[in-house]
């Protein structure tokens, strides 16, 4: 007649499951972070180019870098406007 498994067996089950599950989460933060990046520094770049095709009529443009680009990405509108306004007062020639 078969054991029936005692209470450390069902722990260690549990422990396992658990241990298995924080890993994986573990893993998956890194590449949801990276496709954060990713996706804001591609609305971020699409803002600007909008913005250069649109200042191109006054001779204005921003150089559309990974640096413009996340900063555009990450702070939305208020990033483009941050950008023009470095470009503008404090540094004209950096942003080129």
């Amino acid at each position: 007649m078969p054991e029936i498994p005692g209470l450390n067996v069902v722990l260690a089950y549990a422990f396992g499951i658990l241990l298995i599950y924080l890993v994986g989460r573990m893993l998956l933060v890194p590449i949801k972070l990276i496709f954060r990046l990713i996706y804001n520094g591609a609305i971020g770049g699409i803002m600007l180019w909008i913005l250069n095709l649109v200042g191109g009529y006054v001779d204005f443009h921003i150089a559309i870098n990974p640096v413009t680009a996340l900063v555009a990405g990450f702070l939305g509108i208020p990033g483009v406007i941050l950008l023009v306004l470095l470009k503008i007062f404090i540094m004209p020639s950096i942003l080129e």
